[in-house]
């Protein structure tokens, strides 16, 4: 592989796929943990007691027993990811109320429509403040237009009017996203009084995310209590799967798996699904002497999540599209090429599994971490050709997001370890685009634009689409 130019084509990217790696596994440890748990979503029928459309001799008992069949399947389609609770026809006011009572604690509703004239019946459903689908067959009413400008007001709501069952698929893996958004925690290595804290309450309040910050010390001591004999010989078989290794020595390597060990380890001690490290913050102050770029790769190749910088608004980003594809999210630093509409997107930490968790790992360089050449990095190749989506929420509120064209992979001494170069549909117009919530971006390898547009119905915050 010739590695004196800047990057790799696609059939070069395509050769090295035979190069020794290790396959990345799921952690399957963190089984039975709240955030792996399938979303609870009740299922309520509206109807009014004497029909008129979609005709008058409609029978609604037999309208209920199909769809409940067809739920039933979709619960059997997504094993383990969504669970159906009720299922009750409600066509007074009175039985919406006695519903209300029985919900418990459920992650949304599917609200179906049996008949027309029950937008009275729906309006309290929908002022639950729960994530809530509108579900409307054709000739089941008009409910979409009293229920739309809810949707429109910003409401936790969404409206699907369709004859194809299927199309609910998404919103199986929505609640599911919700789920596990809802009951994930985030441990965060940084002071509070750093200004951290004004990220994580908005968001913690707004999803449901746990957030504990933590002293250094208690992650190095983690770190530290790793049999460094264990440590040496997972960090030995890690260093053998690379395609080579530049400037770690093998000790370095070693202390960096060790770290990761340590933090699995932390992480599970904590019942956490994730953690957040200010890591330059922590190398200048002497809080942090071993790099964690290492343990975020393999972490988030495990459907976990480990965060640089303390980025929380990163963290909720991987939370919400990891969960929601399958698919570990990679920060980056973009460098923008607006005479090719191109931007470059950089950086020390990547997954090496972008396709799926638990899927093969892509290959990988073991490197020093760039901006100081120290400790250990990972410089994957990553996949070529395709799109990916490239999102970061600016608040609880607002997410922005883009998609480009992965060209090809970047190998400069220039910038940090692991790059892809990819092309937008306007590259200038993203760079004047970009507002003070930091250069970080998230990759996610898909196009998610379609689904993204409709979480931001069911969990309340906007779309902005940067380029």
């Amino acid at each position: 592989m010739d590695f004196r130019r800047s990057w790799l084509t696609r059939r070069e990217f395509g050769l090295t796929l035979g190069a020794s790696a290790l396959a990345p596994l799921v952690a399957e440890e963190t089984a039975g943990m709240p955030w792996r748990g399938p979303a609870i979503v009740n299922k309520v029928y509206v109807a009014v007691s004497k029909p008129t459309w979609p005709r008058p001799t409609i029978d609604v008992e037999q309208s209920h027993k199909e769809l409940e069949a067809q739920f039933a399947g979709l619960e059997k389609r997504h094993p383990g990811v969504v669970r159906f609770t009720g299922g009750a026809i409600v066509r007074t006011q009175e039985e919406v109320a006695a519903w209300q009572k029985s919900l418990g604690e459920v992650d949304g509703i599917v609200a179906s429509t049996l008949t027309s004239g029950t937008d009275a019946l729906l309006r309290p459903i929908g002022k639950l403040n729960l994530p809530t689908v509108l579900f409307l067959r054709p000739y089941t009413g008009f409910q979409y237009a009293t229920f739309a400008p809810f949707v429109q007001a910003g409401n936790r709501a969404d409206i699907l009017a369709s004859s194809e069952f299927g199309d609910l698929d998404v919103y199986a893996r929505i609640f599911n996203t919700i789920h596990h958004v809802r009951k994930s925690k985030l441990i965060v290595a940084a002071s509070k009084q750093d200004g951290y804290a004004r990220f994580a309450e908005p968001f913690q309040k707004k999803f449901g995310t746990t957030m504990q910050f933590m002293d250094y010390k208690e992650l190095m001591a983690a770190a530290n209590a790793i049999d460094t004999a264990q440590a040496a010989t997972l960090g030995d078989e890690y260093m053998r799967g690379a395609l080579r290794v530049v400037e770690p020595s093998r000790q370095e390597i070693r202390d960096a798996y060790r770290f990761y060990l340590g933090v699995k380890e932390l992480l599970k001690r904590e019942k956490a699904n994730g953690i957040a490290i200010d890591c330059l913050g922590g190398f200048r102050r002497g809080d942090l002497n071993l790099y964690p770029c290492v343990a975020f790769s393999k972490l988030n190749d495990e459907g976990l999540y480990g965060v640089c910088q303390s980025d929380l608004q990163s963290a909720m980003t991987m939370l919400l599209l990891t969960s929601f594809s399958g698919k570990p999210g990679f920060i980056v630093n973009p460098v923008f090429d607006t005479s090719r509409s191109e931007v470059i997107l950089a950086h020390c930490v990547a997954p090496a599994a972008p396709h799926g968790i638990g899927t093969a790992a892509c290959p990988y360089i073991l490197r020093s971490h760039m901006e100081d050449d120290k400790g250990v990095a990972v410089q994957v190749l990553m996949p070529v050709g395709g799109t990916v989506t490239v999102a970061k929420f600016q608040d609880q509120d607002t997410l922005r997001f883009s998609t480009a064209e992965v060209l090809g992979n970047v190998d400069r001494p220039e910038g940090c370890r692991t790059q892809i170069r990819t092309r937008v549909a306007d590259a200038r117009k993203m760079s004047l685009n970009f507002t003070d919530l930091g250069v970080h971006r998230v990759v996610f390898y898909g196009d998610y634009r379609e689904p993204l547009d409709r979480m931001a119905h069911m969990m309340g915050f906007k779309l902005l689409q940067e380029c």
